[in-house]
């Protein structure tokens, strides 16, 4: 069955008041707003951030690194995801200007040398697919990453950015896409609307799993928010909140 809310089982919102937490046996794990076990089969999609939440790194810092940026790109970065910048598509306009000339082959390096599945995101994502859930990856980053871990575990759905790229090096900017020109905190809710419009679902049949403020606007839309090793402002909103261990601690919660 899909979840039930109560009166204090709200979306969040970056508008929302933190609901109070909710304490359990579970060291590293803190609720708020429901109480397990949750069927995971009542659930019909999950949804995933991808840069430091279904992966170990932020994609475009560790591109910055190859031009000996990394600091300067890692610190709007971070801004960014605490939600102290405002304007998230200005932000990565920023970060993504300071990574022109670039080559492609520092995207390979990237994926194969330093991105790693974060722990448990596996396990987690196995039994959310052997359960019958459908799988979107939603990224404020870049297709070159999202397609690869699309392909890697078998997501149904993706939307990020695609970096413009000439002659072999990254120029610098971003393309347009048919949907619009930045997957930003907006777009990733618009798209698991979309999907869920798309499956012939209710929102509320969704978890959706993030760590920084741009992940807010999607998370507020669904059954079950995931905060995952997050950012303050996430954590404080999320119904879960997982701060020790690995994704699949989520299963603790959910009958499976």
């Amino acid at each position: 069955m899909p979840v039930q809310r109560s009166d204090n089982l709200r979306p969040t919102h970056p508008l929302t008041p933190p609901l109070s937490p909710i304490e359990t046996a579970l060291p590293g794990l803190t609720l708020r707003g429901f109480t397990p076990m949750l069927s995971l089969a009542g659930f019909r999609l999950i949804a995933f951030d991808m840069d430091s939440t279904l992966i170990n790194i932020e994609c475009v810092d560790e591109i910055a690194d190859a031009a000996g940026r990394k600091a300067e790109v890692a610190a709007i970065t971070e801004a960014a995801m605490r939600g102290e910048i405002a304007d998230y598509k200005d932000s990565l306009r920023q970060r993504v200007a300071l990574l022109a000339g670039v080559p492609v082959t520092a995207l390979d390096a990237v994926y194969w040398e330093r991105l790693r599945l974060n722990p448990g995101a596996e396990t987690l994502v196995r039994a959310c697919q052997a359960a019958g859930l459908k799988t979107l990856l939603v990224s404020g980053g870049f297709t070159f990453f999202t397609d690869r871990i699309r392909d890697r575990l078998g997501f149904d759905f993706t939307r990020s950015n695609v970096l413009e790229v000439a002659d072999g090096k990254l120029t610098g900017r971003m393309v347009d896409q048919p949907w619009g020109d930045i997957c930003d905190g907006a777009e990733k809710r618009r798209m698991l609307l979309e999907t869920c419009a798309r499956l012939g679902i209710e929102p509320r049949q969704a978890i959706v799993v993030g760590d920084g403020a741009n992940d807010l606007p999607m998370m507020g839309e669904a059954g079950l928010s995931v905060a995952y090793h997050a950012k303050p402002k996430v954590r404080e909103q999320a119904m879960v909140a997982i701060d020790e261990g690995g994704l699949d601690r989520l299963l603790e919660l959910l009958r499976h």
